[in-house]
């Protein structure tokens, strides 16, 4: 047998291997170690002195130094810790009552809850047990069927491993040497397009056939209003947010009514106003946080100017560091667009508070409370990697000190649950690393024998274009995502595409973030539907695994619309990295 069909021969056994249920890390050094001995046997040598064992301590080197691994562990710990924190009931609380005149309200609000925890954890088997445990018995109740209720958290809880911080993102960058903060860029809209698709096909669903998701009883849907509210507004307004400005200014009344811990006080007020402005000022301030990076912040760069002689240095100029020319300042279309969305801002601002009545009061504070802390630590998060504040690594540990923060905050996490996190950030860690050391063996000891050579001749005798290139490669991903998971297909199988990318001059980052919604099917797809096991896991008896594959499915469907829909409009992933960070 030549060494190109040893090669592939290696190729095909991992996969038989993986299937039968072996350890993929080991499975991939065992095969490489095997491999590799045969292809550097040299009869004249001792067998201790094979050149493979060189390579299995130079690759091992190699993957314990890589600085992009280094934030694998403190974004896996910042998930852990919300996780075992338990700080998403309330959170879904809160947003069930936000929703609740919606059809499939419970469905609806069970998939933002899995979209916004996915991304602050980033753990697709923790989300799903969660969310089970907390959302599907009430689905159930509530005569939701069971499809729909199984889908939703099964389809919901994997997004988080695509949208950023990920850790499948960190390990293709790994994988591919690219840039982790352009890959968190791109993968940023179609992570949250995905979601959208997914939130339109339930609500279609529901509408088309309203007995899928029965309206719900009116004790879940009644707003717990404390009395005091109540008797507030037959003494000042109807309007509770004209009713606190008024009170603010005139508190004697309002001081005089009794709450459920005594007088209503000054403070008391003051913190319900605050509450009520909370929707007007994230407005405002996005608005002019928008203003500010694309008019104020261009032209406080473009007064800046190089200093003498620094050219002749060797330092690019001021346009090449990224700052605009000076007479460069923001077209009109960006003045009538700002424009337009401001009014419409002030619209809906407008409207929401025409009616700010006890209940959407009481429900703002609710969301205040629990979405908006973890809110604001993922926008931090994911703001000072994407306007290169500082780095992936620095983020993944402001974001873990956030979590400690936040649980703490919630009196939720004691000594027994911060181990527990830290235990299982270890052993994540560990699979992880060992997963890299193995891989990095295999594809040497692949390359070595020629597999990787033969592959890409094969591919580029087929004479295809770049797009038939793509749909090539991400369909041979999609069938890989049947039988094994995301790792395996990252760290394994990836790396053989990736030097064919430059031949058909398609760039790495667009299919990367293909790849990553393509992966989205290796959590959906049956036989290792691994979403399906964990849903099933907390689940009730009369619950099967089949009813779960089948809820599952068309949301498969809705992944391969989306990468389509990708394929026609790239810029749904480059247009964010190529404006930050240019082409």
């Amino acid at each position: 047998m030549s060494d190109p069909a040893l090669g592939l021969t290696m190729l095909m056994l991992i996969v038989v291997v993986i299937v039968m249920g072996f350890p993929t890390a080991f499975t991939l050094m065992g095969l490489g170690m095997f491999f590799g001995f045969y292809a550097f046997y040299n009869p004249a040598e001792h067998w201790i002195d094979n050149r493979v064992f060189d390579l299995m301590v130079e690759r091992t080197y190699g993957a314990m130094t890589n600085d992009v691994l280094i934030s694998i562990p403190l974004f896996v710990l910042m998930g852990y810790v919300m996780e075992r924190g338990a700080l998403v009931d309330k959170m879904f609380y809160s947003i069930q009552l936000s929703f609740r005149r919606v059809p499939a309200s419970l469905a609806i609000a069970t998939l933002i809850v899995c979209t916004f925890w996915g991304i602050a954890s980033g753990l697709v088997g923790a989300v799903v047990v969660l969310m089970g445990v907390i959302a599907f018995n009430p689905m159930l109740r509530a005569g939701y069927d069971v499809k729909l209720a199984s889908g939703v958290i099964t389809a919901g809880g994997t997004l988080g491993i695509l949208i950023p911080p990920s850790v499948m993102i960190i390990v293709y960058a790994a994988v591919a040497g690219q840039s982790i903060v352009k890959l968190y860029a791109a993968a940023m809209f179609p992570g949250f397009f995905l979601a959208f698709l997914y939130l339109v096909y339930i609500l279609g669903w529901a509408i088309i056939n309203p007995k899928i998701a029965p309206p719900l009883p009116e004790d879940q849907t009644r707003v717990p209003v404390p009395a005091w509210m109540r008797s507030f507004q037959t003494v000042y307004s109807r309007n509770m947010l004209v009713g606190l400005l008024s009170a603010l200014f005139s508190p004697s009344k309002a001081t005089a009514l009794e709450t459920e811990s005594g007088r209503l006080t000054y403070w008391k007020l003051f913190k319900n106003f605050c509450a009520a402005l909370v929707p007007f000022a994230l407005i405002v301030l996005t608005l002019l946080l928008v203003w500010w990076y694309v008019v104020i912040y261009p032209q406080a760069s473009a007064d800046v100017e190089a200093p003498a002689g620094l050219e002749q240095l060797g330092a690019p100029a001021v346009e090449e560091l990224g700052a605009p020319a000076v007479d460069a300042g923001p077209a009109t279309s960006f003045y009538i667009t700002f424009g337009i969305i401001a009014a419409l801002a002030a619209v809906v601002l407008v409207r929401y508070y025409r009616n700010m009545t006890a209940e959407r009061l009481e429900i703002l504070k609710l969301l205040v409370s629990s979405v908006m802390p973890l809110g604001i630590l993922t926008v931090v998060v994911l703001g000072v990697i994407l306007f290169g504040i500082t780095t992936a690594t620095e983020s993944a540990a402001v974001g873990a000190a956030g979590a400690f923060l936040l649980a703490f905050q919630a009196r939720t996490l004691d000594w027994k649950r911060i181990k527990e996190a830290v235990f299982l950030t270890a052993k994540t860690t560990a699979m992880v690393c060992w997963l890299f050391v193995g891989s990095a063996l295999f594809s040497a000891v692949f390359a070595i024998l020629g597999g990787q050579a033969l592959l890409e001749q094969w591919v580029l005798s087929l004479d295809l274009s770049p797009v038939q290139f793509m749909i090539l490669s991400q369909a041979i991903i999609f069938i890989l995502g049947w039988p094994l998971e995301w790792t395996e297909i990252i760290i394994i199988f990836v790396p053989i595409f990736l030097p064919m990318l430059k031949h058909f001059n398609i760039d790495p980052i667009l299919w990367g973030v293909l790849v990553f919604v393509n992966l989205q099917a290796a959590f959906l797809s049956p036989p290792v539907a691994m979403s399906a096991f964990y849903l099933k896991g907390v689940s009730p008896p009369h619950v099967t695994l089949n009813q779960i594959f089948a809820g599952m499915m068309p949301y498969m469907l809705i992944v391969i619309l989306c990468m389509i829909l990708m394929y026609i409009w790239p810029g749904m992933a480059l247009w964010l990295p190529n404006y930050l960070y240019g082409g």
